[in-house]
């Protein structure tokens, strides 16, 4: 028999994961295989869809292309799908249903396509046997289906029928659960195989419905995912060859391994969840290797073992949950709850990064992964040492490239300094280069992690280049600046933040540029704060306001303090820690707020009371102060405003040289009579009201304030001490 041409499919983005499964089930010989965008592309015999169908945990349709043609509209398209002969597949009153996609062509409308290429199968019966197939979209005999990409036109056959992450099952599930072939897709991916399920312990303390213990167990126990289904789409093909199926089903059975050792553990906190998932596995004829128990995460108690133990699962999901702290503290409560099993690895799958670092355990990897309509984040963890983290090989080695030449040595005299007077002085977060050479114009930072000292990440953010520069050179050059801080520092791609900084206006610098939300921990002083280098033009962390920073630690003992345009909320931080009565942090941004307010619950700074977070126009604030029930004074006032705001929120813009001397006036009504005002800004040209040196105390602490990793940039902001007059 001729080798038929397949189109199998997976969960987009683990292509190389089913391509590895797809050689091991059809074996070398027999088969070709190539990877493609969405799935693999396989050359073979019908055997070979037999096996797929069966074994398969991870593909979910398997198409076989009947025909292709050039189609630039709908006549063209009729006449492709009529132009095969579909008598030699099916019969005239065989059901069917025909499904369409579209990208990137002519024919968009996929239910029209869909339409059309019915009426042409249809057509092609009644003109050849007066007869014809009958319309069925629940398990009809056939599903057809037509893909159009550049106007090129696949028709295929779905001899899959129905997905094949349809086991058969699980006829019920709790919440939201995962897709058994995205499931299993995970499980391979954190490392769980059958060769090591014997020796090694599976734990989901979040099983919900029971998918992950009820595909790890089958994995382990060898069971073909497609033993129990009875509907395919080849069951009633004129190909259909039912002795060579059944062969291949009596095959797969005689593999089971029922008491192979695996050992798997599923629990959750609701009892409805556990009888479902009970019953889903003894469906799965699993039932016996797993073992339920009805617990909370954070009092999560298992039997001694003497191996390894993977712990894997799916949090409840929300909206990120400002003011909601039941599942932040769920993740705190599953970071502890596997470092009492170490030696243990956890894979999550989290709709949730900006909570991970509640964990507090070292990442080894990560993969952005789609769960039905939800971006999520599929991340590995580890309780020890990182054995399994990838080594470094950078991209491309630029030693040979003559402009780089300057740049890499200029790096390494800066990083040699620095590194010494970081570990002096007990810093973990620098600016390591800021323009110094003028034709690499961009800013690097170096964050340490605070969980893993081990781990660095590097933010580079190139400064918008002047006109008179080419665009493919300034392109060119930061490309160059890439790989040279890759290589000098030994750092992989997902370590390094590329981004272009250019001219901000106001709150623009703070607008999001991507969707990760991760964010990671890192340490200053006494204070644990939240970085995120993918989000945002800025890290969430001014590295030059540092000794600001310590400033207010040192001067808030026993204070009460106001923190104006408190952004991320890390001057409230080192106000609580350094042992402020009182910390109110104001800001116009709910997502800075939050952000905020994290930090401070990092911290343990969590009495409402003492810490409060207020959402308001700060120049609407000063000016009417009583309709925000602020107290009548404060000890301590942080004042750092944008340079320039027209934020839509707002009710008028801000201009800081234009509007500062009435700004500062109004926040010095709110200064007690013996108190500080901290008034900062990064506004290039500023100058100082004379007006404000004359009805205030003013001292310039500028220079006092520009720590050493920016006294090449020392315009990088201005500082003033401003207080009443006796």
């Amino acid at each position: 028999m001729q080798n038929l041409k397949l189109f199998i499919t997976g969960h987009k983005g683990f292509e190389t994961l089913l391509f590895h499964e797809l050689r091991d089930i059809l074996g070398s010989g027999n088969a070709t295989l190539e990877k493609k965008y969405g799935g693999v592309e396989v050359s073979a015999g019908i055997e070979a869809v037999y096996r797929v169908c069966l074994h398969s945990r991870l593909a979910n349709r398997v198409f076989c292309e009947l025909g292709r043609a050039q189609v630039e509209d709908e006549t063209r398209l009729y006449q492709a799908v009529y132009q095969i002969d579909w008598g030699a597949h099916l019969n005239a009153r065989d059901s069917i249903a025909v499904s369409a996609t579209a990208s990137r062509s002519r024919l968009e409308h996929t239910h029209y396509v869909a339409l059309k290429a019915k009426d042409a199968i249809v057509d092609q019966f009644r003109e050849s046997c007066g007869s014809r197939p009958v319309v069925e979209k629940k398990q009809p005999d056939f599903q057809v289906h037509i893909n159009i990409h550049h106007n090129q036109a696949s028709i295929s056959l779905d001899l899959s029928g129905e997905s094949l992450h349809r086991r058969g099952y699980r006829l019920q599930h709790a919440g939201a659960p995962l897709k058994e072939h995205l499931a299993a897709a995970l499980l391979m991916q954190a490392g769980w195989e059958r060769p090591r399920s014997a020796v090694r312990r599976l734990v989901d303390p979040m099983c919900g419905s029971g998918t992950f213990a009820i595909e790890a167990a089958m994995m382990a126990a060898n069971i073909a995912p497609g033993l129990q289904r009875s509907y395919f789409g080849f069951n009633k093909w004129r190909l259909h060859q039912p002795d060579l199926w059944q062969a291949c089903i009596e095959q797969a059975r005689q593999a089971v391994e029922p008491h192979n050792g695996a050992i798997v553990f599923a629990s959750d906190y609701d009892a409805g969840a556990l009888e479902i998932a009970r019953a889903n596995a003894a469906r799965a004829q699993v039932d016996n290797m797993i073992e339920f128990s009805h617990q909370q995460v954070g009092e999560l108690e298992l039997p001694p073992f003497q191996g390894d133990t993977l712990v894997i699962c799916n949090p409840p999901w929300g909206k990120r949950l400002q003011g909601e702290q039941e599942l932040a503290g769920i993740y705190a409560d599953l970071g502890n709850a596997v470092r009492r099993l170490a030696p243990a690895s956890l894979a999550i799958i989290s709709a949730n990064p900006d909570l991970l670092h509640r964990l507090k355990l070292k990442r080894i990897s990560r993969k952005d992964v789609r769960n039905g309509p939800l971006e999520c984040l599929f991340a590995i963890f580890a309780t020890v040492g990182d054995k399994q983290a990838a080594k470094v090989t950078p991209a491309v080695s630029v030693v040979a490239d003559e402009i780089a030449v300057p740049l890499r040595n200029r790096l390494t005299k800066n990083a040699r300094h620095l590194q010494r007077w970081a570990r002096r002085n007990d810093i973990s977060c620098y600016r390591i280069y800021d323009a110094d050479l003028p034709e690499f114009s961009f800013a690097l930072d170096r964050y340490q992690s605070e969980i893993d000292p081990e781990v660095e990440w590097y933010h580079l953010q190139e400064y918008q280049a002047p006109a008179t520069i080419e665009a493919d050179t300034a392109q060119y050059r930061i490309g160059v600046a890439a790989d040279v801080v890759r290589e000098l520092f030994s750092i992989p791609d997902d370590r390094l933040f590329c981004k272009t900084r250019s001219r901000q206006r106001g709150s623009s610098q703070y607008q999001k540029q991507a969707g990760r939300n991760e964010f990671y921990q890192v340490r200053e002083g006494e204070a644990s704060l939240l970085i995120n280098l993918s989000d945002y033009l800025d890290s969430g962390l001014f590295l030059d306001h540092r000794i600001t920073r310590e400033l207010v630690y040192q001067r808030s003992a026993g204070k009460s303090v106001l923190n104006l345009f408190c952004y991320t909320g890390a001057v409230g931080v080192q106000a609580g820690l350094g042992g402020a009565s009182s910390v109110v942090n104001v800001d116009l941004s709910p997502t800075y707020l939050n952000w905020a307010r994290e930090n401070h619950l990092l911290n343990e700074l969590n009495d409402e009371l003492r810490y409060q977070f207020l959402r308001a126009d700060i120049v609407e604030l000063l000016n009417r102060p009583e309709q925000f029930a602020l107290q009548q004074s404060y000890d301590l006032i942080f004042f750092d405003p944008p340079s320039f705001s027209n934020s839509s929120k707002m009710q008028q813009t801000l201009d800081i040289q234009r509007d500062h001397e009435d700004l500062i006036r109004l926040a010095m009504n709110l200064l007690a009579a013996d108190g500080l005002l901290l008034f900062s800004t990064n506004r290039r040209g500023f100058k100082l009201a004379e007006t404000t040196g004359q009805s205030y105390r003013v001292l310039d602490i500028t220079h006092s304030t520009i720590p050493e990793d920016f006294k090449r940039n020392p315009k990088i902001h201005r500082c003033w001490e401003i207080r009443h007059r006796a």
